[in-house]
């Protein structure tokens, strides 16, 4: 196979990679396991992707991966404006990419989880 199954059944992994897709869009920075960012790094390119071509379709295709969350709330005078977790992708993250071809990610790897020693990452966008 070409994914890591991660010690979970395919709904758990499912889910677990949506949650740190949607927190790594919203975030922009998250620490986990070496393993983890691995995966969630395939998982966000292909979003981010989706994000550059922008079309309706495209939003479609990430709106059905990436977790309806509230990314940001800002104020404009008396309104108060709410962005999504993807409305984020598409507006803030996707357009600082124009020009790249790949490679939206980075891992970085610090050092061991303490407990189980478990080799930990930071995984951050460029």
């Amino acid at each position: 196979m070409s994914y890591r199954k991660l010690g979970r059944d395919s709904a758990h992994r499912k889910a677990m990679l949506r949650n740190l897709t949607t927190d790594l869009i919203i975030n922009e920075r998250i620490v986990t396991t070496e393993t983890r960012a691995k995966e969630v790094r395939k998982a966000v390119e292909k979003m981010i992707t989706l994000g550059k071509r922008g079309d309706l379709h495209a939003r479609r295709q990430a709106a059905s991966f990436v977790i309806d969350e509230i990314a940001d709330v800002k104020e404009d005078g008396d309104n108060v404006v709410v962005q999504s977790a993807l409305q984020k992708l598409f507006s803030d993250i996707a357009p600082r990419y124009a020009d790249r071809k790949g490679g939206y990610t980075r891992i970085l790897k610090t050092a061991p989880r303490r407990g189980d020693a478990a080799p930990m990452s930071i995984i951050e966008f460029v």
